[in-house]
């Protein structure tokens, strides 16, 4: 398996295809998921204070790849996963297609068509979603596991949005933790801060 932009989730129709502008890539947020996971992997510790200063650079899918399975194990398995969840999508909608009567002949075959244009893009599109996910619930046991009692990172390289989704995964954890985020400045620049309440 490999990490590779697509672009937003595909809407696949007899008349073409199309994409949900309200569904990214989250390819777009892995660099950022992983960045604060490298802040946060110390551990329990003494402090709950830390200092971490983000990278300003990019990296190749393959760097990035290494990174998530440096702190995800069990990532090959969520890719199978994954790549199964993909696979049963398209064939149901490969099936609901061909059941549909009010479909011409015509109609059935473009739309067809076009499931298949759009195939590996779609499984691709899973396969990142999965490896963000999986980054989301490693950064929810590092924050757990360290009680990190907050963090602070800089509104740009979507760092405000990967803590923001993080909130959700925290509250739903089996001993879940709560958080309250604002926006502050910092150095007269902008930064997104989360507060985590552990029970």
């Amino acid at each position: 398996m490999q990490l590779k932009y697509v672009g937003d989730m595909p809407i696949v129709s007899k008349k073409g295809v199309g994409f949900d502008k309200t569904q990214p890539d989250k390819y777009n947020y892995l660099y950022a998921a992983v960045e604060l996971l490298e802040a946060l992997s110390y551990g329990p510790t003494e402090t709950t204070q830390h200092l971490y200063q983000t990278k300003d650079k990019s990296i190749s899918s393959d760097e990035l790849l290494s990174l998530i399975q440096k702190h995800v194990s069990d990532l090959d398995k969520l890719f199978e996963e994954s790549d199964k969840k993909a696979h049963d999508f398209v064939h149901s909608l490969v099936d609901r297609i061909n059941e549909n009567d009010t479909l011409t002949k015509d109609e059935k075959t473009a739309w067809l068509e076009n499931v298949k244009l759009m195939r590996a893009y779609f499984y691709q599109y899973v396969i990142n979603r999965s490896a963000y996910e999986a980054a989301l619930n490693a950064l929810s046991d590092e924050i757990h596991a360290g009680q990190v009692k907050e963090v602070i990172a800089p509104m740009f390289k979507n760092y405000a949005m990967v803590l923001n989704d993080l909130t959700e995964v925290l509250e739903r954890r089996k001993s879940p933790i709560d958080s309250t985020t604002e926006v502050v400045t910092v150095k007269d620049e902008l930064h997104f801060k989360v507060t985590f309440s552990h029970r």
